[in-house]
């Protein structure tokens, strides 16, 4: 516990009202504010998701050490609407410290981590460092900016200059793998001594509890969904753009459909549920053996329950060293193993480790086909070791405990 009570903002680009401000800024946030931080979170929300669920995280925060300050997202046009966004964060940023008088302001990559070297540089506050992407390059790989377009290449050049001055003037680092810390450690610009934690993305583990959940409701819920006695269930839980790579999840599954006709693929997506079907029409799967359902967070394991293999693929690209899939941890948590590619963060070593899952080397049909003739050969999993390794590793318990001995480390040094 800090004996003084120590004042922080946090700054995330993302929503409080989009599943990852509640799966993976407030969690952490809400368990740091109970070891005496009072923390002031400034967000970016999106008009579409914040008037729906704005009272769900005015309840979280409610007699809470967390002063949640939200702010709009601006969308458009590209690139400009981001540099309007940072001058109004820029404002607002100020307008805390002048009132409370800051002891640090903690930032994730990208626009937010821009406001917090601001602030380390005019304002001498403590800057913790949240590198849970390699933003500039992720960009880049996510085919997001175009660098023969000139406007794109000179914010890339820019992001570039900005995340090397962040490593070098920073007074703590976060990284999501330990894949992520050798490229970090290695950089020119960083500076030994340097507090650095490695904080994977967490799972709720009390939310993603296969014990939580009645046989019933989920027989109940395979019913619903005309899933029946004996079919194999594949899931894809999540987005199915950018990083994610959906035409070949789609070929994998176009492959498991050919080959053991009782089977179902139930795609668990917020958003783009035309986009999936298209793209499992793309590759001839016939409809009737695809689901598509949106699902709330609450609603997640229950949907996961129906589960014998959960797939995601990412692309194995440089960006994707810092990469640590929260949907990993969730499914692994439901004690599910899960099918995926190698190249993404600790994934491989951990998949490996705790023997929860199989790995394709090639995103080809003769590595899909030899994953699914393992399926078919009968190779078993144990759900309860594979819950463990989620226990062991993505621990939310586990991750606030290593943010409080960074906090105190930054802070009182």
């Amino acid at each position: 516990m800090i004996r003084t009570q120590k004042k922080i903002l946090f700054i995330s680009y993302d929503g409080m009202t989009d599943p990852l401000g509640q799966s993976q800024v407030l969690p952490y946030l809400l368990g740091l504010s109970k070891h005496g931080h009072k923390i002031f979170l400034l967000s970016c929300e999106k008009k579409e998701v914040f008037s729906q669920n704005k009272g769900i995280i005015e309840n979280l925060v409610r007699d809470t050490g967390i002063t949640w300050i939200p702010m709009a997202y601006t969308k458009n046009p590209p690139v400009f609407s981001t540099a309007m966004d940072v001058y109004k964060i820029k404002r607002k940023a100020k307008k805390i410290h002048r009132e409370h008088q800051l002891d640090m302001v903690h930032t994730r990559a990208g626009v937010p981590a821009l406001i917090g070297l601001w602030m380390k540089k005019k304002f001498g506050i403590k800057f913790l460092n949240d590198i849970r992407d390699f933003y500039a390059d992720s960009r880049v790989d996510g085919y997001m900016w175009n660098l023969k377009n000139p406007l794109y290449l000179m914010v890339y050049k820019y992001f570039k200059r900005k995340e090397a001055e962040q490593i070098a003037l920073n007074d703590g680092i976060v990284c999501l793998t330990a894949a992520a810390e050798k490229v970090v450690r290695a950089l020119p610009e960083f500076v030994p001594g340097t507090p650095l934690e490695i904080i994977p993305c967490s799972a709720d583990l009390d939310l993603f509890d296969p014990a939580a959940i009645g046989a019933a409701q989920t027989a109940d819920l395979k019913k619903q969904f005309g899933i029946l006695p004996g079919e194999l269930v594949v899931t894809y839980l999540g987005s199915v753009s950018g990083l994610y790579l959906t035409d070949e999840v789609m070929h994998f599954c176009k492959i498991v459909s050919d080959r053991i006709p009782a089977v179902k693929l139930l795609f668990i997506a917020p958003i783009r549920h035309k986009e999936i079907a298209e793209a499992a029409e793309k590759f001839n799967i016939p409809a009737e053996k695809m689901i598509i359902k949106k699902a709330s967070r609450k609603e997640v394991p229950l949907f996961l329950s129906v589960s014998d293999y959960s797939l995601f693929f990412i692309r194995p690209c440089f960006s994707r060293k810092s990469q640590s899939p929260t949907k990993h941890g969730e499914i692994m948590a439901m004690g599910i193993p899960v099918i995926t590619n190698r190249g993404i963060g600790d994934v491989e070593e951990i998949i490996e480790h705790y023997r929860s899952g199989f790995l394709v080397k090639a995103f080809s049909e003769e590595e899909y086909a030899a994953v699914v003739d393992k399926i078919m050969a009968g190779v078993k999993f144990d759900p309860d070791s594979i819950r463990n390794g989620a226990v062991a590793f993505y621990a939310l318990s586990a991750a606030i405990e290593k943010y409080r001995r960074l906090y105190d480390n930054v802070l009182n040094k």
